[in-house]
């Protein structure tokens, strides 16, 4: 009987920590909810496209202009009506500024928010900016409307518990709530993707809206979804807005600055080729004439490993730096050239419209298997090769073998193979032979005008 006394008192105390643990565990979204959701605001807006479905989405509920709209891939055609979507944003000064996502607002003849208390004002965009799909837009209102809080999403730890707060189909502020699933997710939205992911439940319509922390402070702009997924929204970092706000609202746009290469992934084989330890850093495969770049000694080769103090850990890092510098600053960079460290001082100009960080894709690779022929004369002068080494135009490339694999074409001109020269076929001839089975090979090649790397196991 005491034995059993004693189970059932262990028992007991074994599920009321139990208990206590999770109650401690879980968070209470109740006051939290309270406090972020009047500074969350309903986007509506409206334009007249020359095209537009016969069946109009309109009967199906309001779009989100950031996902496929099923009736215009099956239902194309002319209409006189307008086209309505739906998107959030929230309020972040006493000004009447809302930051939303570009696409909620592009292109759009009118904006309609709508405030929790069920107030609505016509908003007009102040700023807006693509590349990275952030957005400015401005009320004007006789009461104070309520701030959101920006948090610091650098603070941000996979795992940490969010709330969304957005109009998911045209719901009015509806609280989802989840945890960060990763951070630092590149997407394929643009060249400065750099995504949180969360499983905090995102729909069409939460575009533009926050994403807060525990603190109620917001940490991310909600912006996309996997259409084939669930539970995988992403939101842009907070820090990212920050950096951009002050622009979008002064001058309706983004300066920023440019370097003037082309980059690529270092990948396992490449990084033993170039005898790192690890694949790290940018990879340049192309220095562009002129640029900040080729005037700071930049070479293609280089692996840049640090900028301005902040470690570069891989090729998708370095775009996003140098747009967020100041054109007319004096960078400090590490790069690795011929596995010596070596420091350059580099100034950054201002990018262009057209002038977007080219990140050149690289895979992996494991035979040999080129065909290559002399480059004439008249065609190194055509292409802009020195006539007295032009490299070798390579005409045929085995699909299955490993420089196939790796993504070397026919009419790629090679240009070195581990970093020594190729002038004719015969210099390509002695440089394959002497490397030996298992060693790997890196190859520098030009495509048009860019240049790259290619490296793969003989």
């Amino acid at each position: 009987m005491k034995r059993v006394f004693l189970i059932l008192v262990f028992c007991g105390t074994f599920f009321w920590g139990l208990s206590a643990f999770t109650q401690q565990s879980l968070p209470n979204f109740t006051d939290l909810s309270k406090n972020v959701t009047p500074s969350v605001v309903n986007i509506t807006t409206s334009n007249k496209p020359a095209q537009q479905p016969l069946m109009d989405s309109r009967r199906f509920g309001p779009r989100d202009p950031f996902f496929d709209d099923f009736f215009e891939k099956f239902f194309g055609g002319p209409s006189s009506l307008p086209r309505r979507s739906l998107g959030s944003g929230f309020i972040i000064n006493n000004n009447g500024h809302i930051l939303t996502n570009h696409h909620v607002v592009a292109d759009s003849d009118e904006i309609i928010v709508r405030l929790s208390n069920k107030q609505e004002l016509t908003a007009k965009v102040i700023g807006s900016d693509s590349k990275t799909d952030l957005a400015v837009i401005k009320v004007k209102s006789d009461t104070k409307l309520p701030v959101a809080i920006l948090g610091n999403s650098d603070e941000l730890q996979v795992g940490d518990w969010v709330l969304a707060v957005g109009n998911p189909f045209g719901l009015d502020h509806t609280v989802t709530a989840g945890i960060v699933s990763a951070k630092g997710r590149v997407i394929g939205a643009g060249p400065y993707d750099n995504f949180i992911q969360t499983d905090a439940s995102i729909n069409p319509g939460n575009s533009g809206g926050p994403l807060f922390n525990l603190k109620g402070e917001v940490i991310g702009v909600n912006t996309a979804i996997l259409s084939n997924g669930q539970g995988i929204g992403f939101a842009i970092p907070i820090n990212l807005a920050k950096d951009l706000i002050p622009q979008l609202i002064s001058k309706g746009g983004v300066t920023r600055g440019w370097l003037g290469v082309g980059i690529q992934e270092v990948t396992p084989d490449l990084a033993k080729s170039f005898h790192l330890t690890e694949p790290t850093g940018a990879l340049i495969s192309n220095v562009f004439p002129e640029s900040p770049a080729a005037q700071g000694g930049l070479v293609a080769g280089d692996i840049v490993v640090e900028y301005a103090g902040q470690p570069v850990k891989n090729a998708h890092e370095l775009p996003s730096y140098v747009a967020r510098t100041k054109p007319g600053t004096s960078v400090k960079m590490k790069v690795l050239r011929d596995g010596k460290e070596k420091h350059l001082n580099i100034v950054i100009s201002k990018m262009k419209k057209e002038d977007v960080a080219q990140t050149m894709p690289s895979e992996e690779s494991q035979e040999l298997g080129i065909n290559v022929r002399n480059i004439s004369a008249a065609e190194a002068k055509d292409l802009g090769l020195p006539a007295d080494k032009p490299g070798v135009y390579v005409t045929n490339v085995d699909p299955s073998g490993s420089a196939g694999r790796a993504g070397l074409q026919p009419g790629d001109i090679l240009l070195k193979i581990n970093g020594n020269p190729i002038n004719n076929a015969n210099d390509f001839i002695k440089a394959s032979q002497a490397i030996e089975t298992g060693r790997v090979v890196r190859l520098f090649i030009q495509r048009g005008e860019a240049t790259l790397f290619f490296a793969f196991t003989k």
